[in-house]
């Protein structure tokens, strides 16, 4: 549980520094934090479901640490994906 964690939190800071000005750019203190490690979390089961279930490269640890790459890629799928949510939430109110 603690390493899925640790792997959601690594995913999403380095998907967000990878794809400028996300949607949440403007939050901060742990807000921030929870954000990065839930869209991490979230990124990390896209590419679970894109690289192991659909390609069959890796392995059938659902959220491991030799799965980063596929983390990362899923949360770069993510962001984009939440955000415009969020903005269209904001629209809506």
């Amino acid at each position: 549980m603690v390493g899925a964690l640790f792997l959601g939190f690594i995913a999403g800071v380095v998907a967000r520094v990878l794809m400028p000005g996300d949607a949440f750019r403007k939050m901060s203190g742990p807000v921030s934090w929870l954000v990065s490690v839930g869209l991490g979390l979230a990124g990390a089961m896209v590419g679970y479901v894109i690289f192991t279930l659909g390609f069959g490269i890796g392995d059938d640890d659902i959220v491991d640490w030799g799965g980063i790459l596929s983390a990362i890629i899923g949360t770069l799928i993510v962001i984009p994906i939440a955000g415009w949510l969020l903005r269209r939430s904001n629209r809506a109110s």
